[in-house]
This record gives C-alpha cells, structure tokens and sequence, in this order.
C-alpha cells in the first residue's frame, strides 16, 4: 500500500472530508464518492486512514504533565444541558489568580485535540476550562463519527448556554482573575461569536472559522474579537464581508487573519487539513491577544 503524504492528496478530498465532517453528506456517499480519487495505488481505505484524525501521537501536551494541574470537573448549566463535565487545566502549584479561557469544541464533542488545546492555554499561564457539550446524551463517544451523530441531538442555543454556564463556572473559581476570554473552533468559532453577543463580561473572543452572527446580533458585542479563518475554507469565509460590515457599523474592536491556501481545520493538527505554520502563527496571535485584553 502506498504511503499517503499530504501533496498526494487533491484539494477536491479535503473539501469532501469538509461536507462529511459537517454533515453534508453521510458516511456511505463520504465512502462511495472518496472511491474516485482512489487512482495511482491510493486505495480507499488508505485515504480513510490518512484523513482520519490521529489522537494518539499529536498531543502536545500530554494529560499527566508535570506542568499542570488538569482534571475534570462538573458544573450546572441551568438554562442548558444540566450537568456538563469539562476540563479544568492550570499552571501546577499556581500562587495567583489567573486568567481564564474557554475552549469550545468542534461539532463532535470534548475530543482529544480540543483537550489538548485546553492544556496548552494552560501551557501558557492560564486557567482554561474546556467543555463537553455532549455530557447530557453521555460525553464524547470516543470517535468523532458518533461525535457527531451525538451532536446533531442537541440544540445548538442550548449548547451556548452550556457554555455561557462555564464562564459563569470559571469567573467564581477561586485561581481565577475574573478576566475571562474564549476561543472555539469551527461550531465552537460559532459558540466564541455568540458568547461575544451574549456576555457583555466577556473580555476577548478568538473565532477559529466560525460561523458569523447576523447584522442585529453583532450590535450587540462589547468584547475584542480576534477571527481566524482559512483562506481556502468558501464555506465560513461567504459569511465574513456582511460580519465585517457590521463590525465596523458598530465600532466594535476587531482584527481578521487569514491564512492563504490552507483548510478549515487547518489549527487540528490531527488530521491532514492541519498546517503547522499557519497553526502555530495563529496560536500565538490569540496568546498574544489573550495577554493584552485579560492580562
């Protein structure tokens, strides 16, 4: 069986692993349409290996490290889910309060990668507490398939109170400043863009290719936004020009990166979409911007 690399694979199945991972299309059309740029001695099945998500060897910062004190805790969410369960990271031994950060999972669930971007806030000095908006129908399954079958079930609005309940969680905690930011990736970029609508408290909101709010709802955000989106990504990037204009109707502070010819998901360095210059440049903006509007 040949050895995928990323430059064996063309643009048109990342795109097709974009309309399944979003529920456009379900696994048997997923399957039956990747069987066409099986060519070359690309096999099918090599192409589900290779897009599939590698949770074992990507973490970067592993859940036992030294480093921090992270462990799992569970708060009410009253207008929500009820009990959510979520990962509290911080620095080991911290002797100060710190500020937080909310991590907003995917449409799948409190996976491995989104646990690990929690511990690298942590990493960097933060209190982070990252959520799992699957915790009523049981927690993230184990795979992102029943992930996101799982997700599907909930209601998107209720989920948000999830995790407005979370910052309400990590403003009374005791580590914490009160100075509390979010940062969401593609559902959970959606999730950062309404907690700016929702939360007037909120101090910084960071949208990795998040789905926009409308015009009336923009109106509404007091908080500093930093949005990512990837370059290659037509699907959230249509909804940016209307978001822009209502940003700047309204004066709100705001600064937009986008990073040429990668994929949405590009920052999930689990899967092939992941490019690591762009994710590492688009870290450390939101670190950078983290320590400037919660420091």
């Amino acid at each position: 069986m040949k050895t995928l690399k990323k430059e064996d694979i063309s643009q048109e199945v990342f795109d097709l692993y974009d309309y399944y991972a979003h529920n456009k299309i379900d696994r048997r059309q997923f399957v039956e349409k990747l069987s066409i740029y099986a060519v070359g001695g690309i096999t099918v099945s090599s192409l589900l290996s290779f897009i599939t998500p590698d949770y074992i060897n990507t973490l970067l910062v592993k859940p036992d490290d030294e480093r921090l004190d992270s462990k799992y805790i569970n708060y009410e969410s009253t207008k929500g889910g009820g009990t959510i369960k979520g990962l509290l990271s911080m620095p080991d031994n911290t002797t100060r309060k710190l500020p937080g950060i909310i991590v907003v999972h995917e449409n799948r669930g409190l996976n491995p990668y989104i646990e690990d971007v929690g511990r690298r806030a942590a990493i960097d000095g933060f209190i982070s507490l990252a959520p799992d908006a699957l915790s009523p129908l049981g927690g993230y399954p184990g795979n992102d398939d029943d992930g996101r079958a799982l997700q599907r079930k909930r209601d998107r609005n209720e989920m948000l109170e999830d995790f407005i309940a979370a910052f309400d969680y990590l403003n009374k905690h005791e580590n914490c400043n009160g100075k509390i930011g979010v940062v969401g990736f593609c559902f959970g970029g959606w999730i950062a863009n309404m907690m700016a609508v929702k939360v007037p408290r909120l101090g910084a909101a960071v949208p990795f290719y998040g789905g926009q709010p409308s015009a009336e709802e923009t109106a509404n955000i007091k908080a500093p936004l930093l949005l990512q989106y990837a370059g290659l990504d037509t699907r959230v990037n249509s909804g940016w020009p209307d978001y822009e204009i209502a940003l700047k109707a309204n004066n709100i502070e705001h600064a937009a990166y986008f990073y040429d010819d990668v994929n949405h998901g590009f920052h999930n360095n689990t899967t092939p979409r992941y490019d690591e210059k762009a994710a590492n440049l688009a870290w450390d903006r939101t670190i950078a911007f983290f320590r400037e509007k919660l420091g």
